[in-house]
């Protein structure tokens, strides 16, 4: 059983507290306040706002998640952040989050399945506490990749947070369910505390590496906002420092993404640098699983440590030095230090054999057998490490970091790109009268081909060997998601281009020689496609979707009466029955749905008989509907062996009006209750009902059902060998 599928389960409050804290719940889904009991450990304390339901699994999994671990003594303040795996079945993207990931870069969009904590964790002495430290975290939970404007936000509520509390942490979740939704493209004024931050919110339409015109806001704010120049980016210089003449090894592990630890001396340097990682190929979105922070309490410790299999293609940062032992088994792993200075240079670590990896005291290094397919930019390096010696600015540093690393990135997937717009159809392709043409598939061999006139050589000065790089890509998932994500795009592009050719076109002149059943099968497509383009959110020219809107009304007006019935009004179709069918409840009859797909075969003004689908009566009712006078004990006429007897107030109701008045001489069974009004007053004439009665037909009660009906109305369906006329309808 599923908790979250219950009544009152986490689902079922979600969405009340969504409703309740919509513009909440756009930023954050929850503040969890976390802290250390000595009989329990660590122990969520708070969670704000209070509708918010997590699950015990995911309580547990932000306990430990939000602690640094024991090995790492961090004293003082530590910031740091983690992502964890939500509970199955929890909720469907609302209409708005869709609106947002349309037009938010790929590496910006929402989370669909992890949450992503960030972290304020204090670590101080007090003499007041048996354990000697006063210990908490404030958790930001959200689905939002925007690590560095949460982390600045944390920076202004957390230390006003440990003096006042609940109060604190009410006002300002208050604070910002006021803020406005984040829109990709605007530019937004966020005001907590007594702070305002201006933010920009990144766009799909964004140049990469560009940098993007700020729109001034009216509002006047007293003090000024404080403007934060990136709501994700990275200190890249600082998470890469030790690192940088391996820069091209750990870009291509990324890439390819391969299964890599990185072993740090905190949760910070953890999680700032497997961020720092996954950001290194941006534009292009990496599809692998990563944790910033993984301790061995985490739900998939098991899964991910397992001797049984092969590691999986996840980047794990971690802090406690028993995973040396654990994660021997893995290719990739990076063990990193306090950063040591030789003379005015960091030292930089060296790549060493994975045979090396045994003992708890292991030297930093990168461990791995693995051999790059590209060279060093070695023209990069001398330049960083000349900028060190210069005393450059750490955030002009991170600039020429983050600047090489698109450019590579971009280099590597412009052909990719380039030859995936060659499998587009051509846009004179696509007519009106024929569905879409298909994107052609990719092909790796016909890809390779192209490279020697159109590979990255033209954008990079790197050598190697580049094919061999793109023969793993292909393997990885990476790639794969890539594809998926252009594939889409590119299937969505036709469907506009469709719908805008369809609208161009003389489709009334189309529908004059044409049948009924052809135009009505144009009239149910058109609406299929509307449908789709509004569900998708197409991006089609102004007007085109209210053109056929019009073109469907008027095409149904010059339908017949019938026809326009059942394509204005569907749910108005019930055969013989005049009594409006209530738009609420559950799907159409079969008939209904019947009538819908096929209107021809719908009864009334229609000539073509009406169909046999659908499963036959019952067998007794058959019996009784065509031969009476086979109930009626008294009579002579030999009753069908084949079923079981009619029930007794179905055998008085059907008999002839004789046995139901007690003028007969057949007694009249007298077990069981009299049948429901509704029954009587379909299956009897009126004088049949109540004897010799003058008590009027009873009006309560809904019509029969639709198979009774049509038995009712036309026995001769239920039994192809009858020859038993239709009865008399009485109404």
């Amino acid at each position: 059983m599923n908790p979250l599928d219950e009544s009152g389960s986490p689902l079922q409050e979600e969405r009340r507290y969504r409703y309740r804290w919509a513009r909440f719940s756009s930023w954050l889904d929850c503040v969890c306040v976390v802290t250390f009991d000595l009989e329990l450990g660590q122990a969520i304390e708070l969670v704000y706002p209070p509708d918010v339901k997590l699950t015990e699994k995911e309580k547990t999994s932000i306990c430990y998640l939000s602690f640094p671990d024991s090995y790492s003594g961090c004293l003082g303040d530590t910031q740091f952040s983690f992502r964890l795996r939500q509970s199955v079945g929890r909720r469907a993207t609302t209409l708005r989050e869709d609106d947002y990931d349309r037009d938010a870069p790929v590496t910006l969009q929402r989370e669909t399945s992890h949450f992503i904590g960030y972290v304020y964790f204090r670590q101080v002495r007090d003499a007041s506490v048996k354990r000697g430290y006063f210990q908490k975290s404030l958790v930001l939970l959200s689905r939002l990749p925007y690590t560095h404007l949460f982390h600045s936000l944390l920076q202004i509520i957390t230390p006003e947070f440990f003096e006042k509390l609940e109060p604190c942490l009410e006002a300002v979740c208050n604070e910002i369910d006021q803020w406005p939704s984040p829109v990709p493209g605007l530019t937004l004024n966020l005001p907590v505390m007594g702070v305002v931050l201006q933010v920009r919110i990144p766009s799909k339409a964004d140049k990469p590496g560009g940098s993007p015109v700020r729109h001034a806001l009216k509002e006047n704010f007293l003090p000024a906002p404080t403007l934060l120049p990136s709501i994700t980016d990275l200190d890249l210089f600082k998470c890469f420092q030790s690192v940088l003449v391996h820069l091209q090894m750990l870009w291509e592990l990324t890439l390819l993404g391969e299964p890599v630890v990185v072993m740090a001396p905190s949760p910070t340097v953890s999680s700032e640098t497997v961020l720092a990682l996954v950001s290194s190929i941006s534009p292009l979105k990496f599809c692998c699983d990563f944790r910033p922070y993984f301790t061995i309490h985490d739900n998939e410790f098991r899964e991910y440590t397992t001797r049984t299999q092969a590691p999986p293609n996840v980047v794990l940062g971690v802090t406690n030095p028993f995973f040396i032992k654990t994660f021997q088994n893995w290719p990739h792993v990076v063990r990193l230090g306090e950063i040591r200075m030789a003379g005015d240079l960091p030292k930089q670590v060296k790549v060493k054999k994975l045979s090396k990896l045994k003992t708890l005291d292991t030297k930093p290094g990168i461990y791995t057998a693995y051999k790059t397919f590209l060279h060093k930019d070695k023209a990069l390096i001398k330049r960083l490490l000349k900028g060190i010696q210069r005393k450059r600015p750490s955030e002009v540093q991170s600039a020429i970091l983050r600047r090489h690393l698109l450019e590579l990135t971009q280099s590597f997937i412009i052909p990719l790109e380039r030859y995936m717009a060659s499998l587009m159809p051509l846009q004179r392709s696509v007519t009106p009268w024929k569905t879409p043409p298909q994107i052609r598939p990719f092909s790796q061999d016909e890809f390779m081909s192209t490279l020697d006139h159109t590979g990255p050589q033209l954008t990079s000065v790197l050598k190697g060997d580049w094919m061999g790089l793109y023969r793993k890509f292909f393997r990885c998932p990476n790639f794969d998601g890539w594809y998926r994500q252009r594939h889409r795009e590119m299937s969505q592009k036709l469907e506009s281009l469709h719908l805008e050719v369809i609208s161009d076109a003389d489709l009334l002149g189309w529908t004059r020689d044409k049948s009924e059943v052809e135009t009505v099968d144009l009239i149910l497509k058109l609406r299929e496609k509307l449908i789709k383009a509004r569900r998708q959110q197409l991006q089609v020219r102004d007007g085109v979707l209210e053109k056929l809107e019009v073109f469907i009304k008027s095409v149904i007006w010059s339908l017949p009466r019938d026809l326009q019935r059942v394509l204005h009004h569907p749910e108005t179709c019930s055969g013989s029955s005049t009594t409006p069918r209530p738009a609420a409840g559950p799907p159409p009859p079969r008939d209904l749905q019947r009538v819908l797909h096929h209107p021809e075969t719908c009864s009334g003004s229609s000539t073509t008989p009406r169909p046999a689908a659908g499963p036959p009566p019952p067998r007794d009712l058959q019996r009784v509907l065509h031969h009476p006078e086979t109930c009626s004990g008294s009579s002579t006429t030999q009753r069908p062996a084949a079923g079981p007897p009619p029930p007794r107030d179905l055998q008085r109701v059907l008999h002839p009006p004789e046995t139901c008045s007690g003028s007969s001489t057949t007694p009249r069974p007298a077990a069981g209750p009299p049948p429901p009004r509704d029954l009587q007053r379909v299956l009897h004439p009126p004088e049949t009902c109540s004897g010799s009665s003058t008590t009027p037909r009873p009006a309560a009660g809904p019509p029969p059902p639709r198979d009774l009906q049509r038995v009712l109305h036309h026995p001769e369906t239920c039994s192809g060998s009858s020859t038993t006329p239709r009865p008399e309808h009485h109404q």
